[in-house]
C-alpha cells in the first residue's frame, strides 16, 4: 500500500560557515506570476567561493527562483543582493553589469552565430573586445570549433559554450537552472569537475538548480531542497543524508 508522507514544513536556513559576508544574500523573497506566488520567503546566503545546489522536483521553485535573481520574474516583496549592493530593483542587464551571470535552462545559444560570437555577446558589460585567453583554456573544445556554427555543437558542447558566455562578463555569482538536462552521464562528470575548476580559478560563487543527486553530491559545498516555494532541507556536503534528500526527489 502506498503511504502518503505529508509535506514538510520549512526550516530555517543553516549558517555556512565563512568569512566575511556573503556573495549573494537573498532575504525573505517572495515572487509570484501574477496573483498566485511561488516562491514564499525564500533565505539563502552563498559564500565567496562556494557552490550550492538547490534541489527539488519539477514545479516546485527552482526555476521561478533563478528567473527572480536574474528579474526576469518580478521580485514581489525581499532583498537580493550581490557583493552587498541590492540589485532588487534592477533590469537584467544592469544585474549582469553588477555581477551575475546566468546560464538558463536548454542553454538558450544563438545557433545561427558562431562559438566566438556567442561567447562575445557576454563581453557587453566588460570593456574586453576579445574573448580572454583563459575562457578557452577552461573549455579547449571551444577553441577547436571557435569559427563553427554554435546549432552545429553536441548538446555538452553547447552547455560548456553557454556556461563560457556567461563566464565572459566576469561574473562575481554565477546561476545555472538544470545544467545537466539532455546531457549523456559521461559528459555530466566531467561538467562537475569543469564547475569546480571555474570557482577554484575564478574565485566565484556557483548557485545551481539541479535533479541529479550524484551531480550535486559531486559539485556542491552545501544542498538546499525546494519544495511548493519553501526551502524544506539545507545540508553541508559533508552531513548529507543521500536518501533522505532522495526522497524529496521521488515522486
Amino acid at each position: 500500500m502506498l503511504q502518503t508522507i505529508p509535506s514538510p514544513s520549512p526550516v530555517p536556513p543553516m549558517p555556512f560557515v565563512q568569512a566575511g559576508p556573503p556573495m549573494l544574500a537573498i532575504r525573505d523573497l517572495h515572487a509570484a506570476y501574477g496573483q498566485s506566488e511561488v516562491l514564499h520567503g525564500l533565505d539563502i546566503a552563498v559564500a565567496p567561493g562556494e557552490i550550492v545546489a538547490v534541489m527539488g522536483r519539477n514545479g516546485m521553485g527552482k526555476t521561478t527562483l533563478m528567473k527572480t535573481l536574474m528579474g526576469i520574474v518580478p521580485v514581489k516583496s525581499g532583498s537580493i543582493a550581490v557583493d552587498g549592493a541590492e540589485i532588487g530593483a534592477l533590469k537584467s542587464h544592469q544585474r549582469v553589469a553588477k555581477g551575475l551571470a546566468y546560464v538558463p535552462q536548454g542553454r538558450m545559444i544563438f545557433s545561427a552565430m558562431t562559438v566566438q560570437e556567442n561567447i562575445e555577446t557576454g563581453l557587453t558589460v566588460t570593456n574586453e573586445r576579445r574573448v580572454p585567453g583563459d575562457l578557452y583554456e577552461m573549455f579547449p573544445v571551444l577553441l577547436e570549433m571557435k569559427g563553427r556554427r554554435s546549432g552545429n555543437l553536441s548538446g555538452g558542447q553547447q552547455q560548456q559554450l553557454a556556461i563560457a558566455r556567461a563566464l565572459a562578463s566576469r561574473p562575481k555569482v554565477l546561476l545555472l537552472d538544470e545544467p545537466t538536462e539532455g546531457i549523456q552521464p559521461s559528459i555530466i562528470r566531467e561538467m562537475g569537475r569543469t564547475l569546480k575548476k571555474i570557482r577554484d580559478a575564478r574565485g566565484l560563487s556557483i548557485v545551481v538548480s539541479e535533479q541529479v543527486l550524484s551531480f550535486a553530491l559531486d559539485v556542491a559545498d552545501r544542498v538546499l531542497v525546494i519544495e511548493n516555494g519553501h526551502i524544506v532541507h539545507e545540508s553541508l556536503r559533508a552531513d548529507i543524508d543521500e536518501a533522505k534528500v532522495a526522497r524529496f526527489l521521488s515522486v
